[in-house]
């Protein structure tokens, strides 16, 4: 249903529904849902849309019915929080609460817009948004309550799944490697010299008259601003590096910064204009270079201590730990872990191009020529050279008792998880004074049982 007949359709019903009120933008109000003591309303659906929109997600035509019975459902978890006399995570609600307003201020270009575009000043939907995320804190406790509230599974328990699911439906394990480096980086102090040189020289052309907005699309490395002479759009503070959220916040408008490095790189700015912790700014961003000299210079290093390890006059791991420049992996003998999950083993799309190009041909225990490659620092890394072993390749194949078992136990106890939240809702659901307007009448929703509630 698109936004004028839903709108509509609410103005037509209000004068048979529950409790109506006037809300911001002089719609009538209305009750969606009472669950419980708890009430959710049109307006209540309505803000969560136009959240959803302001971070970018699309309007489906079932958009509000979804909403709708996510909102009922958490408030039967917050029912039961209550009852449990849960207590809400203040540090998780802060941090989130700044995390949202970060987002929808610069998503919209600042208060004044957050404001008109919700109807309601910064104060307001900050207490709005404080009391949602206390909510959601007792919620999601009580759904991990809920979720953890299992049997201590056992390898019967696994058994018992392998002999009674099909085995199309087995978790596939995808291909993975494991794998070590060695890794040697070019002499970032000359690079950072060079690139500060080159960021003073384009500083002297902005103060001598030249545009900076000229100088930016000429010269900055940050694509998605260059084309728009540097300018960053009106944006929350919190959502740029310290660094470069510090010097631009101490800048008066139209004053261009000293150097600034960030782990993105080197940046010169111009603040266009400040408002309480946003600002528009222009920025010219610069990455060190490095030379064929450096690169020559860092390829014969590491083909000689390929060629020691391929003799056998050193091993891999004693020369990963005496010369490899990479201190995550050195102290390991070189062995690459995931740097999200810890794990020795990467799936493909988990491998950074570059080390996958060198290794996807090899045998486990070849090494591969030297090759440059990105580390994990930053947005986009920094560059390395560095050689790779191939240690191992588990082939993709369906799950098994004996070389999966920690996979099939998570798998188990997911499912084990998801029963004991569906039998909990589904419970609730029977039990609880539960009403839903006739507007959400032809809902299709996923619970059988929320239907049974709409309002005749």
């Amino acid at each position: 249903m698109n936004r004028r007949l839903f709108l509509a359709a609410v103005l037509l019903l209000a004068c048979i529904g529950l409790r109506a009120q006037k809300y911001s933008g002089g719609v009538i109000d209305r009750n969606a849902a009472v669950v419980g003591g708890e009430l959710i309303t049109v307006s209540d659906i309505e803000s969560e849309v136009r959240m959803m929109r302001a971070q970018g997600y699309s309007s489906a035509y079932n958009m509000r019915c979804e909403i709708l019975e996510n909102m009922m459902q958490a408030k039967i978890f917050l029912m039961k929080a209550r009852v449990d006399s849960l207590t809400v995570n203040q540090d998780m609600v802060e941090s989130e609460l700044n995390n949202r307003l970060a987002q929808v201020r610069t998503a919209l270009g600042g208060d004044d817009k957050a404001e008109e575009y919700f109807g309601k000043s910064m104060y307001e939907l900050r207490k709005d948004w404080r009391k949602q995320l206390e909510e959601t804190s007792l919620i999601q406790q009580e759904q991990q309550k809920v979720s953890g509230d299992i049997p201590q599974l056992t390898p019967y328990d696994v058994r018992q799944y392998l002999d009674t699911v099909h085995k199309e439906n087995l978790p596939v394990i995808p291909i993975k490697y494991k794998m070590s480096q060695i890794c040697v980086y070019p002499d970032r102090q000359a690079a950072a010299l060079e690139v500060k040189s080159r960021l003073l020289n384009l500083r002297e052309r902005i103060l001598n008259g030249e545009k900076f907005s000229t100088l930016a699309r000429l010269y900055s490395e940050d694509p998605g601003s260059a084309r728009k002479g540097g300018e960053l759009g009106m944006a929350s503070k919190d959502i740029f590096w310290p660094a470069f959220s510090d010097a631009a916040m101490s800048l008066k408008p139209g004053i261009i910064s000293q150097i600034v490095e960030t782990p993105d790189g080197f940046h010169i700015i111009e603040v266009i204009e400040k408002k309480g912790d946003m600002f528009n700014a222009r920025h010219i961003l610069l990455h060190p270079k490095y030379t064929a000299e450096d690169q020559e210079k860092a390829f014969k290093r590491l083909d000689s201590l390929k060629t020691l390890v391929d003799s056998s006059k050193m091993s891999f791991e004693l020369a990963a730990r005496f010369f490899s420049e990479d201190p995550a992996s050195r102290t390991n003998g070189g062995q690459m872990a995931d740097p999200n999950t810890g794990s020795a083993y990467f799936e493909i799309d988990q491998i950074k191009p570059e080390d996958y190009a060198a290794v996807k041909d090899l045998e486990p225990g070849q090494i591969s020529a030297p090759i440059v490659s990105r580390d994990n620092e930053g947005r986009d890394g920094n560059l390395v050279y560095k050689i790779v072993r191939l240690d191992k390749i588990l082939p993709s194949h369906t799950a098994s008792f004996e070389t999966d078992y920690t996979v099939l136990l998570d798998e188990v106890r997911r499912q084990k998880q998801i029963e004991a939240v569906d039998n909990f809702i589904n419970s609730e659901i029977e039990k609880t004074y539960i009403i839903i307007d006739p507007l959400f009448k032809d809902c299709d929703f996923s619970r059988e049982g929320w239907s049974k509630k709409v309002r005749q």
